[in-house]
């Protein structure tokens, strides 16, 4: 597998051990041992904490391989690094893959026709926090007010911008926008330097448990109606729940939609490769644990995790490996 050479921060997550002999054992092995990288988030987010839990599964599972996984700015990045080949494989939003492959929104007329499908991970929810000092308490309250939508360009930001136009609102009617990864959006939130955040990620999200340890938050609910509106415009949305609890104070359900974080690959990967880590992800180990299993151990959204949703939400082809597994287990003809 190619890749271009450019500087970039890479987090070994194989274990020290497997590194150590790939080292010492020669260049016969070093030549055998298969590398592989993951592109994710920010540390503080769910994309880079599942991958690093993955990661580390597939070093005992698919030991020929060693997984590191990769910081990025998050979906719309990765796409294009995939695209670029600089990385062998990302976790990405559902609508962001679409588009990437499609070439429209953020990649009209450029379109990334070598992005393939591993699995649909866990679902991805439109998250809008605001201060409860701020006063807003629906999305129309936004208006006029100091908005964080994640990355310029970003998923965050498309999804926020779209919540936006279904209640006939655009940036010139809110107070003020300003561009961060979720670090930001939630030091700014603490420093009441900003009114309000949208991300779109799992629930429960890191950065925003982190906020609400130290911040008084309220979780803008989108609209029945407004959610019937997206979810029938734009396929890849469905309606989702933030259940009561998830957050500090927060006391009871706020409905919105979501889409799905998808592990995807580049086609170029061999496909007996993907068929390993595809099998190593869903099926269980002499240890009695899949890597999903493994997942869901340490962090929250490894529940989400089950081959039975492993195929929910696939906008874009999936690669040859991971089709040999799922025809396998008769998920697909």
């Amino acid at each position: 597998m190619k890749r271009k050479m450019r500087k970039r921060s890479v987090i070994i997550v194989a274990a020290v051990v497997l590194v150590l002999a790939v080292v010492f054992a020669g260049p016969a092995c070093a030549a055998e041992k298969k590398f592989f990288t993951i592109v994710t988030s920010a540390t503080i987010g769910n994309y880079y904490q599942v991958a690093a839990i993955m990661a580390q599964s597939f070093a005992d599972r698919v030991p020929e391989v060693g997984v590191t996984v990769e910081v990025s700015q998050g979906s719309v990045a990765n796409a294009k690094m995939l695209g670029n080949r600089e990385a062998e494989s990302a976790i990405m939003q559902n609508n962001i893959a679409y588009a990437a492959y499609n070439g429209v929104d953020q990649f009209e007329g450029k379109p990334v026709k070598n992005l393939r499908a591993v699995a649909s991970l866990y679902p991805e929810l439109i998250q809008m926090v605001a201060r409860a000092d701020s006063g807003i308490k629906t999305v129309m309250g936004i208006r006029g007010k100091r908005l964080l939508p994640g990355d310029r360009g970003g998923g965050s930001e498309i999804d926020a911008l779209r919540v936006l136009a279904a209640h006939g609102m655009t940036y010139k009617d809110i107070g003020s926008v300003d561009y961060l990864p979720i670090t930001g959006c939630v030091q700014r939130l603490q420093d009441k330097q900003a009114d309000v955040m949208s991300l779109t990620t799992g629930a429960p999200a890191p950065g925003i448990s982190e906020l609400a340890l130290s911040t008084d938050i309220v979780l803008i609910p989108i609209g029945e109606e407004k959610i019937k509106e997206l979810t029938q415009k734009f396929s890849y949305y469905s309606r989702n729940v933030i259940p009561k609890g998830t957050y500090k104070g927060m006391g009871q359900d706020v409905a919105t939609i979501g889409v799905t974080a998808q592990w995807v690959v580049d086609e170029q990967v061999p496909e007996d490769l993907v068929y390993k880590l595809t099998k190593a992800l869903w099926e269980k180990d002499k240890d009695g644990l899949s890597t999903a299993d493994a997942v869901a151990k340490v962090h929250a959204k490894g529940k989400d995790m089950q081959l039975k949703t492993a195929l929910i939400g696939m906008v874009i082809p999936l690669h040859p490996g991971a089709a040999r597994y799922y025809k396998e287990k008769n998920l697909i003809q």
